[in-house]
């Protein structure tokens, strides 16, 4: 009965809000029919510069968060996209008319402010109003009238309200537009050059992932949302283009958890004349500069993790990594019987079609990953499940391909670019009898590919990293959604959101 009582009452507080834009309309002062406002200052500017603001005139505009009546003279505090400002209004400044208007404001409504910027007796540097103006009636009531807005389903359905409620998360969001900032003066600064590829594609290649598929009619051909953006981008390596990278999203059909949302923003960056030895050199230097960029140090806090950025990176091999931390020693292991005896001795469940590499990975992400807090380079991944990469001159079972860690996670992949059509070839070959033996996520042959490596690709340094991770440990934020303004919901009935 409480509940419903509560319900009655938000409902006659909407219908009253709605009477009260329906008073403004029949007197013709229709917010909704103003179509600009000059704004000169926002809310930290005019704090951070006082002595040189002070009693001089400045325009403000934001939502008005709350409000306190006193008789002739008012308070109410103006939320911009910086933080907040408080605004004195009175009736003598501002008139009779639009003071008794002001007053029947509600928390949400978005005004503007003309006003001098004086400091109150309480110390608090604030805007005396000379001006009140309109610009938006909110027709619905912001959370903090009742409960707040702590549900975190609510919260990603409704990123603007949770936006407006909570400055962290606005603040989350600023960074993450630095950090992309960060990557392209970075890179720019480098040589590279900033390019855009398809995410219509006829081949979904570059991953081990399960593709989005749609239905072009123009054409009647069926085609793939793109789960990487490396196919397209050695094509302009080929093409002459030495230094490539594009941030872009990418799609994959795959679940949702803490690190995971099916559409995502993946960078890649292709450097032809270098290696992965190179990436490695790379990455340390841009992660480096995006983290002094964004939270002012070389030195991060995740959770309950401090990692330094400053110090050289780790490199490790897989096989020692594995070795490190299970004691199984791959450089003793020569036959995939062998290697499945020690995955049975150590319970890792495999599939009969996975080989020793397969297998080795296995044990990595069982016994490693977890591990690797400070960042690591893992070098030197098994040829099964690289199926792009070169191999090593000196050891062909593996490839010149390593992942970036830090916390625990992956945050880069990257390649010594398999350049050899021909060695290629049979690498694609192998990836379709992975996909007929029950492998959804196995690569195939792309033609066009195959037909740009034959023209001839440089030897080519390339790598793939994960933004919203990134973006996650700049932030200290706990999971993948917390850095997507809009991330994949399951639909409410009726297709609301």
């Amino acid at each position: 009965m409480a509940q419903q009582n509560v319900q009655q009452d938000i409902n006659q507080l909407l219908k009253v809000r709605r009477e009260k834009l329906a008073d403004l309309q029949e007197r013709g002062r229709d917010p909704f029919k103003i179509t600009k406002f000059d704004v000169s200052h926002h809310s930290m500017e005019i704090k951070e510069n006082y002595a040189n603001l002070e009693g001089k005139t400045v325009s403000v505009a934001g939502r008005m968060m709350f409000k306190r009546v006193m008789g002739k003279a008012s308070f109410c505090n103006i939320q911009d996209l910086q933080g907040n400002i408080q605004v004195y209004v009175a009736r003598d400044d501002i008139g009779e008319d639009d003071y008794k208007d002001f007053k029947k404001y509600d928390a949400g409504d978005i005004l503007g402010i003309t006003g001098r910027v004086f400091t109150t007796q309480t110390g608090e540097i604030s805007v005396h109003a000379e001006a009140v103006t309109l610009l938006s009636k909110s027709l619905q009531i912001l959370p903090e009238k009742y409960h707040g807005l702590t549900d975190t389903d609510t919260r990603y359905r409704q990123r603007y309200v949770d936006l407006i409620m909570n400055a962290d998360v606005k603040d989350t969001f600023i960074k993450r537009s630095k950090v992309l900032s960060s990557i392209r003066k970075f890179l720019d600064g480098e040589g590279f050059m900033e390019v855009e590829t398809p995410m219509l594609v006829s081949n979904a290649g570059g991953a081990a992932a399960r593709p989005f598929e749609t239905h072009f009619n123009a054409l009647d051909e069926d085609l793939k949302l793109r789960i990487s953006l490396e196919l397209y981008l050695k094509r302009l390596i080929v093409g002459g283009m030495e230094r490539v990278y594009e941030i872009g999203r990418v799609f994959r059909n795959e679940g949702l958890d803490t690190r995971h949302n099916p559409e995502f923003t993946l960078m890649e960056l292709y450097q032809a004349y270098t290696d992965y030895y190179g990436m490695m050199d790379l990455t340390e230097r841009l992660y480096r500069y995006v983290a002094k960029e964004v939270t002012g140090s070389e030195v991060i806090t995740y959770g309950e993790h401090t990692m330094d950025l400053s110090k050289p990176f780790e490199r490790i091999t897989m096989a020692d990594a594995v070795k490190k931390y299970s004691g199984v020693d791959f450089n003793d292991i020569h036959t995939l019987e062998e290697a499945r005896a020690k995955a049975k001795e150590h319970h890792i469940e495999f599939e009969e079609r996975h080989g020793k590499g397969d297998i080795l990975n296995l044990f990595f992400e069982e016994f490693v990953e977890e591990h690797l807090i400070q960042p690591t380079f893992v070098m030197d991944h098994p040829i099964e499940i690289s199926p792009l990469t070169k191999k090593k001159p000196d050891n062909p079972e593996y490839v010149e391909r390593f992942e970036f860690f830090m916390n625990g996670w992956e945050m880069a992949n990257a390649y010594s670019e398999l350049n050899d059509p021909i060695d290629q070839r049979e690498r694609f070959e192998a990836q379709e009898k992975a996909f007929a033996a029950g492998d959804d996520e196995a690569n195939h042959t792309d033609e066009d590919f195959l037909n740009a490596l034959c023209i001839g690709m440089p030897p080519t340094g390339g790598i793939g990293y994960g933004i919203d991770r990134m973006v996650m440990m700049m932030t200290n934020s706990p999971a993948i959604r917390d850095v997507l303004l809009f991330p994949t919901m399951k639909s409410l009935p009726n297709n609301k959101d």
